[in-house]
């Protein structure tokens, strides 16, 4: 029979300093163990199903902690349960688990937003995307439901947040719905949610409550600057300094998105061959798009410095980074003109059907839209790259031309 350790009282446990492990009796199997004078930890030596175990039963105080008392009558009650078939590691690890899959249930839905962000930000086209996603999110739906637990979400806290602006915001209501049906998807699929109808699902729920968006919108083309009024302003563009001018004359050269051309770098400038290929990921469409340089858009990006470390060529003046979509606009909106950036897109393609014979589908190509019929597909399988280098050529010759009150257009006859 082994021998039964001393019982040691409350004076004599608090003068276990050294490290080691000391039977204090009372209760079979119960130590403490010492680390350092001051880490000192109660723990139980058993037999379970054959099995030697330790169970921790809480750190040694003198005060306020677990003392010497309520360290044995923690250890006799593990015991007991021992003797009932109840095993207290397991018990314990069952408990953190559930511990842990509760804690995972009571998500809010603003972190389960933040999970979703960051884990489909590296599918998306770039850091515009994403933080778009955010900036509705934060303005319309945190405010609202942010805190709340990611699966108490229904169908009347969505209906709260979009019916104030489903009428005049109709296309970022539109947007930020879908933005919600995808996070609550999330939420689901990742066991946050039960199973059921997505309350923000617009098929056969919302659109039983608000008008169709297309019914709803009032569609609004960006304003463009009038065809006979390009001269002029072309001659104002380049007497006024600054990178945002220079990034909105090539983006007038060039017929392209404000966006593209606030991205572009100067690895996608081939001087030499003067194109500019604009990778798939920048682009709407998700394919390549190669832009024919006409001389002026040339010799401006000759004019243009470059720094070291930076890839962009029209990098934001304060931090060298891309350039705010509203430093174009606000450029324009000094000059007292209602058209956007985007506009001059417009009045490069009224041009190019008023005032030229070129096919309409080349116009198309270069203005990067989706290919439509068969003949439009052609253009795109060619890309025509020299057809459309002798219409951007004409665009910028008509750029460089100022046309007062009076004059006629010529019109343009290339084929």
């Amino acid at each position: 029979m082994p021998k039964k350790a001393k019982e040691l009282g409350p004076l004599a446990v608090s003068r276990l300093t050294a490290p080691g492990r000391y039977a204090v009796g009372g209760i079979d199997g119960l130590y403490l163990r010492v680390t350092s004078p001051t880490d000192r930890y109660w723990i139980l030596r058993v037999l379970i199903a054959g099995k030697r175990r330790e169970i921790g039963l809480g750190s040694y105080s003198k005060t306020g902690g677990i003392g010497v008392a309520e360290a044995r009558a923690l250890a006799l009650q593990k015991r007991e349960d021992i003797k009932r078939g109840i095993d207290p590691v397991a018990q314990r690890k069952e408990a953190a688990s559930q511990l842990r899959a509760t804690e995972a249930v009571e998500l809010t839905f603003e972190q389960v937003a933040k999970r979703y962000i960051s884990a489909k930000e590296p599918e998306w086209r770039n850091s515009k995307h994403g933080a778009q996603w955010t900036y509705t999110l934060e303005k319309f739906a945190y405010p609202l439901i942010g805190t709340l637990q990611a699966r108490h979400i229904n169908r009347a806290h969505i209906t709260e947040i979009l019916e104030p602006i489903w009428a005049t915001k109709t296309e970022t209501a539109s947007r930020l719905r879908g933005r919600l049906e995808a996070i609550l998807d999330y939420a689901r699929v990742k066991g946050l949610r039960d199973e059921g109808i997505n309350p923000a699902a617009w098929r056969g729920n919302l659109d039983k409550l608000l008008s169709a968006p297309k019914k709803t919108k009032q569609v609004r083309n960006h304003p463009a600057l009038p065809i006979t009024d390009m001269g002029g302003f072309m001659e104002t563009l380049r007497e006024i300094e600054g990178v945002s001018a220079r990034c909105l004359e090539f983006t007038i050269l060039t017929a392209a998105r404000s966006g593209e051309a606030r991205y572009a770098e100067w690895s996608e400038i081939d001087l030499d061959k003067a194109i500019w290929a604009i990778p798939a990921a920048k682009m709407k469409a998700r394919k390549e798009h190669r832009v024919p340089l006409s001389a002026p858009a040339v010799k401006l990006l000759q004019t243009i410095p470059r720094k070291k470390g930076v890839k962009l060529i029209f990098p934001s003046p304060r931090a060298s980074g891309v350039l705010s979509d509203m430093s174009l606009l606000a450029l324009m909106r000094r000059q007292g003109l209602e058209a956007t950036p985007h506009g001059f897109r417009s009045t490069f393609r009224d041009w190019a059907s008023e005032y030229t014979n070129y096919p309409r589908e080349l116009a198309e190509v270069a203005l990067a839209h989706v290919p439509g019929g068969a003949s439009e597909m052609a253009y795109w399988r060619g890309d025509v790259l020299e057809k459309r280098r002798r219409l951007m050529t004409d665009w910028a010759e008509f750029c460089a031309r100022v046309i007062n009150p009076g004059d006629v257009i010529p019109l343009n006859r290339h084929a």
